[in-house]
């Protein structure tokens, strides 16, 4: 029998093989109705978005929104951006924004002018960037893929592969291309009574610059995307499929390999169903139009994997094209502790659609891949969207493409609060070395206690309430001690936490090796201070 890193059984048939039997019921996450009898937490930062590491609790779990950017941090400007006025972008789609902790830079590659090409950019914050020509003033262009007549670039996703045997395949990308015979610059002049040739494209490069074709992957349709799984150690293709029930309805199939260039070569019946909206996904009031999956993007965050559900809510590209008006897409977060079951706490938005004409992000939005990158206490998103500006057609739903970014407090998904009541919530039984606890917690205003109990939720001595040290600050992270003993002494046995709240908000818990409290959690796309991507010491 084989277990996954957090004490999950793997099943005899993995992926599993799902059987869609409606369109609306809310799929099962079976892990949370049988957990594993000890949860084993020596990766990362727990959080407390479901109820899988909590056996008992009165505290009220609380869904945060993140503060988004009043203006996009990058638009077009350039002339390929610019598209010579027709349709306008310079955003990721889904194309990909990560930290490189190598050259220290945040780089982007993004879509040049609406299905023209594949642009790059660094940054030193990860707000103000440098495009490919201005970084070198050899390159004449920013693209980073040599310009083929009538090859139209559609969806594309880049990743950066840390631990890639061969240095010339640390970056890896996927692009989908539609193809014709002869040259079609401009997506508007692309001709009706034609039908291109459709491929995806596999990449590899050593610098995310100078890229080098590899070969395709098995067939799939455009806004295809793929991540790295490091708790699986498995490449995931997140393919654009459509319902065996309802052939009009977008859905998402799966499809996982260990060699990403010469494992992805796969048949219909190797590539599994695996999400979709269901009835808790309501209708925009003002739309009508039944919700569907446009995308799903992951992530590994911290313990777990963080899921992005760009949901579709209408008009279908004809009524786009009469309005001239980008269709809507609202972003809505989901999370998995297996890697391919969902949970969805919540279904309102994360990042929504303004649906307000002239605005820069009016719809049509997207998560960059990598989707999130750790900065201190922040975790800061990248988002496109499009305005649906044109500087010569006045308004095309494909134009006007935007970068745009929210922040949210480090861990900051949900926090379990006790609304000044007082409460409490106690684990099911751990496992976990580390001599150090830490807590993301909000205690400005009141305090939070905690315990140690042995399995049977026995309070260890010297473990107690009334030996703990009141945490009463609002951190990130903050040490919990207690006052005769230290978590060292235990010597990792299987334990579980009592946590006692007073007017306060609980994010995570993690045991740590050290007292600065590194969790050995993956960090999403990377960040500043962090090791391929992983918050660990380094010398």
């Amino acid at each position: 029998m084989n277990w996954f890193y957090n004490n999950l059984i793997i099943p005899e048939q993995w992926p599993p093989k799902y059987q869609e039997s409606t369109l609306d019921k809310p799929l099962k996450v079976p892990y949370l109705d049988k957990k594993p009898d000890t949860i084993n937490i020596k990766i990362g930062r727990q959080l407390f978005v479901d109820d899988f590491l909590i056996a008992e609790t009165d505290l009220r779990r609380d869904f945060k929104k993140p503060v988004i950017e009043d203006h996009p941090i990058f638009y077009p400007q350039t002339a390929l951006e610019m598209n010579d006025g027709y349709c306008t972008c310079a955003c990721p789609f889904n194309d990909g924004i990560f930290y490189d902790d190598e050259a220290k830079k945040y780089k982007m590659w993004y879509q040049a002018g609406w299905f023209d090409a594949v642009g790059y950019a660094e940054s030193n914050d990860g707000i103000h960037w440098k495009r490919l020509s201005e970084i070198n003033p050899d390159r004449k262009s920013d693209r980073v893929l040599q310009y083929v007549p009538g090859r139209m670039r559609d969806g594309a996703a880049v990743w950066i592969d840390y631990y890639a045997e061969n240095p010339d395949e640390r970056y890896k990308m996927l692009v989908f291309f539609r193809e014709y015979d002869f040259d079609v610059k401009y997506y508007h002049r692309k001709p009706k009574n034609v039908q291109p040739t459709e491929k995806a494209i596999l990449y590899k490069s050593v610098d995310g610059i100078n890229w080098v074709e590899v070969g395709t992957p098995g067939s799939c349709g455009d806004n295809t995307t793929f991540f790295y799984n490091p708790f699986t150690r498995k490449w995931v293709f997140s393919i654009r499929t459509f319902s065996k029930l309802d052939s009009r309805i977008r859905v998402r199939s799966y499809y996982e390999t260990d060699d990403f260039f010469h494992g992805s070569q796969w048949k219909p019946e190797d590539v599994r169903f695996w999400a979709r909206t269901d009835i808790k996904d309501t209708p925009d009031p003002n739309l009508g139009y039944l919700p569907q999956l446009y995308n799903l993007d992951a992530t590994p965050y911290e313990s777990l994997m963080l899921g992005v559900f760009s949901v579709f809510m209408g008009p279908p590209n004809g009524v786009c094209a009469i309005t001239k008006h980008p269709k809507i897409i609202d972003l809505k977060l989901a999370f998995s502790r297996d890697g391919f079951h969902w949970d969805r706490p919540t279904h309102e938005n994360f990042i929504s659609s303004s649906r307000n004409l002239g605005t820069w992000n009016y719809g049509y939005m997207h998560a960059a891949n990598g989707i999130c990158v750790v900065i201190g206490d922040e975790i800061h998103f990248y988002f496109s969207c499009f305005s649906g500006q044109s500087p010569n057609f006045g308004s095309h739903k494909y134009s006007g493409g935007n970068l745009g970014m929210a922040r949210l407090r480090r861990d900051g998904f949900a926090s379990m609060s006790d609304d000044g009541k007082g409460g409490y919530l106690t684990t099911e039984v751990l496992e976990y070395n580390g001599k150090y606890l830490f807590v993301n917690a909000d205690c400005s205003q009141g305090k939070i206690l905690a315990e140690i109990l042995d399995q049977n939720g026995n309070v260890l001595p010297g473990y107690s309430r009334e030996d703990c040290i009141p945490v009463t600050t609002d951190s990130t992270k903050v040490q919990v001690k207690w006052k005769n003993k230290t978590v060292s002494e235990l010597n990792c046995r299987n334990i579980r936490l009592r946590f006692i709240l007073k007017n306060a908000e609980l994010y995570s818990f993690w045991f740590s090796p050290d007292a600065q409290g590194h969790s050995n959690g993956y960090m999403a796309a990377g960040g500043p201070s962090f090791h391929k991507g992983m918050d660990i010491a380094c010398e």
